[in-house]
């Protein structure tokens, strides 16, 4: 798959966090990078609406596209409004067929393209109360292997990569107590907006031209720890981990 110099690269969920790092680093590399966002990006687009989406992709002949808005909602099944099962199935995964299907005609013109969406471990390996944010993950990965299927003879890659826990202030909020972000890092590493914008940048480079129908993991090890043993005595003490605060000292 011959791939040309930089040219445009639209970004979703520029405004801030992942997005904006994103966004970043493809204008250092060289990328024309218009921004799609609710709030303060290039283009002031919501991208579950597929009116806004087209408007906002006419006229651009994109070379990559970068999927990285999303939003969480929590509740067991029971507890989750269809409201929220919704948002949540809109944003993260609606959001990306919606941009991929107007970036494509242009993509398949130019033979030529690569479809970068930004998904979670949470899509494989899964904490309680979010069966939305699950669910959808999931499909973004299986999403982005069918593209590579269809779309892999015009010259399109595509590559979802799979985040861990990445510093941003959503994450921030969620283990705002010390004591918890302590016992996060302790067996693995909490990435930065950077790391996911560099994996971004090789993702859609030349040199990742083999790279298509696949996730990378992004996680830090999150997906190597057997979370409930450390939640037990015995394991943290073999590995030489302090006690829990509910565990007698």
């Amino acid at each position: 798959m011959p791939e040309r110099g930089p040219g445009t690269a639209v970004v979703t969920g520029a405004a801030g966090g992942i997005g904006s790092a994103v966004a970043a680093r493809l204008r250092a590399d060289g990328y024309h990078v218009v921004g799609l966002d609710l709030a303060g990006a290039d283009v002031d687009c919501d991208v579950t609406s597929e009116p806004a989406v087209a408007a906002a992709l006419a006229g651009l002949d994109p070379a990559v596209l970068v999927t990285c808005a999303g939003v969480t909602a929590g509740a067991p099944a029971h507890e989750t409004t269809l409201a929220d099962w919704h948002a949540v199935l809109n944003t993260n995964l609606t959001a990306a067929f919606l941009c991929a299907k107007h970036a494509l005609p242009a993509m398949m013109t130019a033979g030529r393209g690569v479809i970068v969406t930004v998904g979670s471990v949470h899509g494989r390996a899964f904490a309680p109360g979010l069966p939305a944010y699950a669910a959808a993950k999931a499909g973004l990965s299986a999403f982005t292997r069918q593209l590579a299927v269809d779309y892999g003879r015009h010259g399109i890659r595509s590559v979802c990569l799979a985040l861990g826990w990445i510093r941003t202030p959503d994450t921030l909020t969620r283990v705002a107590d010390p004591a918890d972000l302590a016992r996060l890092t302790e067996t693995q590493s909490l990435g930065e907006p950077e790391h996911v914008a560099a994996a971004v940048a090789y993702a859609v480079s030349p040199a990742a031209a083999l790279l298509t129908g696949a996730e990378l993991v992004l996680d830090g090890g999150a997906t190597a720890v057997q979370t409930a043993a450390l939640l037990r005595p015995g394991p943290r003490a073999r590995l030489g981990l302090p006690p829990l605060r509910e565990e007698p000292a």
